[in-house]
Order: C-alpha cells, then sequence, then structure tokens
C-alpha cells in the first residue's frame, strides 16, 4: 500500500512533521506549554495542538508568525 502513495503525497507529509517537531521542540526548549505558547500568540490551545499534530496545512503567514516569535526561521530555502 505504502508504495501506491504518490511521492508527492509523502513529501508533503514529511514536510508537515518536520514543521510541527522544530516547533514543538523549540517550545520545549522554551520551556512552553501549549497554553504558554497559544496564550502568547493571541491563539487558542486547539489550534497550537492542530499545528503540532503534523497534520496541519501552513500557511505562509503562520509560518512566518512563527519565525518571528521564535527568532529563527522554520523553514529555510537553499
Amino acid at each position: 500500500m505504502v508504495s501506491e502513495i504518490p511521492q508527492q503525497v509523502k513529501t508533503e507529509v514529511d514536510l508537515s512533521f518536520a514543521i510541527s517537531d522544530e516547533i514543538a521542540m523549540l517550545m520545549q526548549e522554551r520551556g512552553l506549554s501549549k497554553k504558554q505558547f497559544a496564550e502568547s500568540l493571541g491563539k487558542k490551545p486547539s489550534e497550537v495542538t492542530k499545528w503540532l499534530s503534523g497534520q496541519h496545512n501552513f500557511t505562509i503567514r503562520t509560518l512566518s508568525m512563527l519565525s518571528d516569535f521564535f527568532g529563527k526561521p522554520l523553514i529555510v530555502i537553499p
């Protein structure tokens, strides 16, 4: 079954999980709970839960906001 999954879908899933993993790591480095992180951004904890699920389709706006918050880019374009 896995071999039938298009490469584009595999790449999308890999990127999505990489972003959510990076967010989780940065939150942990700062000692932030989901609630604290959400409050810092003016978001609901449920939205942070979606971001951390690895299944959220991030917009450029959200990625920019998160990059500014953490002071480093979440995605680096070579």
